[in-house]
């Protein structure tokens, strides 16, 4: 197994956990919201929602990372 079967297979694994981290933060947002039907009040990330948050911008980063190193190992 050469690094870029490695680095495909982790890449693979950050983008369904980015996924699922993404789509986490989406629970609470009601369909009105998309439609502009919802009243936006500024408010805090507490608790789980905020650790998600810094969770999913760790996934993002990382599988960036993943990503250019990817475009530096693969050899055609």
């Amino acid at each position: 197994m050469n690094i870029s079967t490695v680095l495909n297979i982790v890449e693979i694994i950050l983008a369904v956990l980015l996924i699922i981290a993404i789509l986490l933060q989406q629970r609470g947002v009601g369909l009105g919201a998309a439609f502009g039907g919802e009243g936006n009040v500024y408010r805090k990330k507490r608790g789980a929602e905020k650790m998600i948050l810094y969770f999913t911008v760790v996934l993002a980063a990382s599988f960036l990372g993943v990503a250019f190193a990817n475009l530096f190992f693969d050899k055609p």
